[in-house]
């Protein structure tokens, strides 16, 4: 496929939620960023704020355990960088549908 995607489509997930702010900033004049999809922030909101299980969360957002692991590790990483490196978080895209 000369310019095409490799491998399956991402699959759509299900939020029950999404941010009414969309970036967060140590500081104005902060230069670099992370991107955050909001299936992601969803995955953060399910297990470290409503304190669901992976496997609840999964089922809630109509994915397996193992993508809903990967969007979790991914979102927890991105945090992680913006928090330790300065960085602002800005929350967009992604395939999502609202529940």
């Amino acid at each position: 496929m000369p310019g095409g995607r490799r491998g399956r489509r991402r699959g759509k997930r299900r939020v029950g939620w999404t941010p009414t702010e969309t970036s967060f900033c140590p500081r104005e004049e902060a230069q670099f960023e992370v991107r955050l999809r909001v299936e992601e922030v969803e995955a953060l909101r399910l297990v470290d704020l409503l304190n669901h299980t992976q496997e609840e969360a999964a089922v809630e957002m109509g994915v397996s355990r193992k993508t809903f692991w990967k969007d979790l590790k991914s979102a927890r990483k991105k945090v992680a960088e913006a928090l330790t490196e300065g960085k602002r978080i800005k929350i967009e895209g992604g395939s999502y549908t609202l529940k």
